[in-house]
């Protein structure tokens, strides 16, 4: 079969006068796009416009909105505190979901976990991270991050993309745009979705969270599935061999190059190119996730889930051994966090989860030299009420909070066993050191190579940024 055969024998006098009419109008389009997408070349590396401290990040997206009081900003006053009514003073007229705004009562909860020090700075940090309290050192703390969303869809599209509608590039495909991939085989942008153990761990999450947006859909995430083939339709189906399936891409790319010459569409280029990386995937993905490579002592580092795919620590794991590759970013969801109630049951299985992963992952990095060039980023859309939802309970839950929550961060171009920002008594408000989500991924991108104000594409006669027009670097995270 000969495909290119077939097209030409396809083309019927009215396609040709069809196609002879739209020539003269996109002739001058069709060269322009296609130097752009030659320029890009496909793998879309921007020049490092600052000199970058980090070359790849590890995002370990914690998906429903973690408490920070529960687990990152300690205030030991909420004990005497505890029962009584939140004060006007402090709540000042926030506005809030629908699932509290209608209560009559909003009674103080105090943590039912203590609190301890860690690291030679003696920070303040749960009980329910043990493990994570051993590498503190290496850790920056931000107390002081806020966003104006206050529901999940919302709050998770503008802190992953910068804004809170759909439809912007997420933060992990505008590094591959800027960044590329060294890796020749596997993309530059995977995900990696895992399920915690606390009750509520359906917090939906839409492919658009890692899409590209209006960039060319080659720097989109690709997502690893933790069971079955590792990326849908990688596989050849069955009676189909190497040299068949090589043949085929060979055909189609002849077929495409045409269509590219026709159109100058870039998205045609991206195709071919995204038709060659699917083949050569499909040797270095089952290579990739077969972690009986990894020693006893990886999986004593990491935990006894490593073992088990599509937990928390095995996708750390996998996300070390992509950064080995040469992938570029890396994002993980964890699932589990949103606990509007039974939260005290629930925490600590959440924190038990991603406790010891996350703590080896950086000890880890650190041990083969790759955490002074990485950045690690912990955190998820939102913090939680320091009021009870539905009043005061023993099994309490706590509502969506986005005046103030709590991220860590760790490795290339960050300042480790720093704590930044502070809030009030209740950790309700910020006192001291605001960060912003556009700050934060203003930061994230200068830590990488990129003023967040220059890293642009032009869409729709208008230069975009992940960060729109806000964003200021947070210098004194910054080692």
């Amino acid at each position: 079969m000969n495909p290119v055969a077939e097209y030409l024998q396809q083309l019927t006098r009215r396609t040709l006068l069809k196609g002879a009419g739209a020539a003269a109008g996109t002739a001058a389009l069709a060269g322009l796009l296609a130097r752009e997408t030659r320029a890009e070349g496909l793998r879309g590396i921007v020049p490092t416009q600052l000199a970058p401290k980090a070359k790849r990040i590890i995002y370990l997206f914690q998906s429903g909105g973690p408490s920070h009081l529960e687990l990152l900003d300690y205030k030991p006053r909420l004990k005497e505190l505890h029962g009584t009514e939140l004060p006007d003073s402090i709540r000042q007229g926030q506005r809030l979901t629908g699932m509290t705004s209608g209560q009559k009562s909003f009674p103080v909860i105090a943590p039912k976990f203590p609190f301890q020090q860690a690291g030679e700075g003696g920070t303040w940090l749960s009980s329910l991270l043990p493990h994570t309290a051993k590498v503190l050192g290496d850790i920056c703390l931000v107390r002081s991050v806020h966003t104006e969303a206050i529901n999940h869809d919302p709050a998770i599209t503008f802190i992953q993309t910068g804004s809170q509608q759909p439809g912007r590039p997420s933060l992990g495909a505008w590094l591959s745009y800027g960044l590329g991939c060294e890796a020749e085989n596997l993309p530059a942008f995977i995900v990696l979705i895992s399920h915690g153990s606390g009750k509520d761990s359906n917090q939906g999450l839409l492919e658009r969270l890692w899409g590209s947006g209006f960039l060319p859909s080659s720097h989109q995430g690709v997502k690893l599935r933790s069971s079955g083939d590792p990326v849908l339709y990688l596989s050849d189906p069955p009676g189909i061999d190497r040299d068949l399936r090589r043949s085929m891409l060979d055909g189609l790319a002849k077929l495409n190059e045409r269509q590219l010459e026709r159109t100058g569409d870039p998205e045609v280029a991206t195709r071919i190119a995204q038709y060659e990386m699917a083949l050569r995937m499909q040797a270095s993905v089952p290579d990739l996730t077969d972690l009986s490579q990894e020693t006893a002592g990886t999986f004593e580092l990491y935990g006894e889930e490593a073992k088990t795919p599509g937990t928390f620590a095995a996708n750390c794991l996998l996300a070390r051994r992509l950064l080995e590759r040469g992938v570029r970013c890396v994002q993980l969801y964890h699932r589990g966090w949103d606990q509007h109630g039974g939260l005290p049951t629930n925490i600590p299985k959440q924190a038990r989860d991603v406790d010891q992963p996350q703590a080896a992952l950086i000890s880890d990095l650190k041990e083969r030299g790759m955490l002074d060039d990485t950045l690690v980023v912990w955190g998820g859309e939102f913090g939680r009420t320091v009021y009870g939802q539905g009043g005061l309970q023993d099994d309490y839950g706590r509502d969506h909070h986005g005046r103030c929550f709590s991220v860590w961060l760790a490795g290339g171009g960050i300042r480790p066993g720093h704590v930044h920002g502070e809030t009030d008594d209740f950790g309700y408000n910020i006192t001291r050191d605001p960060v912003h989500i556009h700050d934060l991924n203003a930061t994230i991108l200068h830590a990488l190579g990129y003023d967040h104000k220059r890293l642009t594409y032009r869409f729709q006669g208008r230069d975009y940024r992940l960060t729109d027009v806000h964003g200021e670097v947070v210098t004194p995270i910054l080692s």
